[in-house]
């Protein structure tokens, strides 16, 4: 790729992955084609899921969706920012986990997947209480689960990775580890590269979005949360500033990131877990590409595949599997066997 559009940082090639290596067709060798590919133009079949509510320790509510067949082994899902339990790639990876024989429980962040939360307070990239919540949840069904495995997107990838190491050395021994993919651990970082010009698309897509959502919040709560302004804001650092750090208890948006990042706490994690970020996702910063044993720590592997875009290792098959299904399917099952 060339010209602004294509501005990156490096991956140092020492870090693309050769041992499971996916290659896409000539068409496909797009970060950002890669990126937008699933959202415009998959489907995937799926039986409806039994829904359910659970209760939050502060009187909000999380929305799940369970897909349930039996199993003795459960998987969480959790969606990227502004995603829901029913996003193509969330229920990809579904489909797979279930013809694996698993359970799968795919939840929705507060205020997502088209049900409002009671609170002023919505999601956010560190809101591990919230996946703690899920986890008991899916730990106390009967009959009970003896393996339980964790897959994040995105947001929801940073937000298990920060999870499981915040659990450290405490963590339920029925948890068996985690397979996340296009993980923004170093969100300062992430949010300079969504600010970039050539990242407006992604970056007006995303405001859109929660335009809507926070119109509805200053609606329910007009003492706490304001709209003027918000045509002003044109990048994470100002929404964060504005919304996120204000509502979620941080200083401003510097201090949510630093907080929030799941890169320091890498070392303190304590199961098996896999970090897929794609050399060419046009969302993450060099720093989200930790090479070193002691940034991941002794139980977290990197691996970095030269395409994949944001969310994307798309595969054009004949069973209708992405790579990045494949992938996630073989790692799980090599924590249970």
């Amino acid at each position: 790729m060339t010209g602004h559009f294509s501005r990156s940082y490096p991956v140092p090639s020492t870090l693309v992955s050769t041992a499971r290596s996916y290659r896409p067709p000539l068409w496909l060798r797009s970060g950002h084609l890669q990126s937008v590919w699933p959202t415009l133009f998959r489907r995937v079949a799926l039986s409806e899921p039994e829904s359910a509510v659970v209760d939050t320790p502060d009187g909000d509510q999380l929305h799940l969706d369970w897909y349930r067949q039996g199993s003795d082994r459960l998987a969480i899902l959790s969606h990227g920012l502004e995603g829901h339990s029913q996003r193509p790639y969330i229920q990809g990876l579904a489909r797979g986990l279930l013809a694996d024989g698993w359970d799968v429980l795919a939840w929705n962040f507060r205020s997502c997947g088209g049900r409002m939360n009671r609170l002023p307070r919505f999601y956010h990239s560190g809101a591990t209480e919230d996946l703690d919540v899920v986890v008991r949840h899916a730990l106390a069904a009967e009959p009970a689960y003896q393996h339980l495995g964790l897959s994040g997107f995105s947001m929801g990838g940073n937000l298990t990775m920060l999870y499981l190491a915040q659990q450290g050395e405490r963590i339920d021994s029925r948890i068996r580890g985690a397979v996340t993919f296009s993980v923004p651990c170093d969100l300062a970082g992430s949010a300079e590269v969504l600010g970039w010009r050539s990242r407006r698309i992604y970056m007006q897509r995303f405001l859109g979005d929660l335009r809507i959502k926070m119109e509805e919040k200053a609606r329910l709560f007009p003492d706490q949360i304001r709209m003027d302004g918000f045509d002003d804001i044109r990048n994470f650092h100002q929404f964060d500033d504005r919304y996120t750090a204000p509502l979620h208890g941080f200083r401003d948006a510097r201090d949510y990131w630093a907080q929030a990042s799941c890169l320091p706490r890498l070392p303190e994690i304590r199961v098996p877990s896999l970090i897929v970020n794609a050399a060419d996702d046009p969302f993450l910063s060099p720093a989200c590409f930790p090479e070193r044993r002691r940034k991941l720590g002794a139980w977290v592997t990197l691996e970095v595949p030269r395409w994949g875009g944001h969310v994307g290792f798309v595969e054009v098959a004949r069973d209708g599997y992405y790579w990045s299904e494949r992938r996630a399917l073989s790692f799980l099952r090599g924590l249970v066997e």
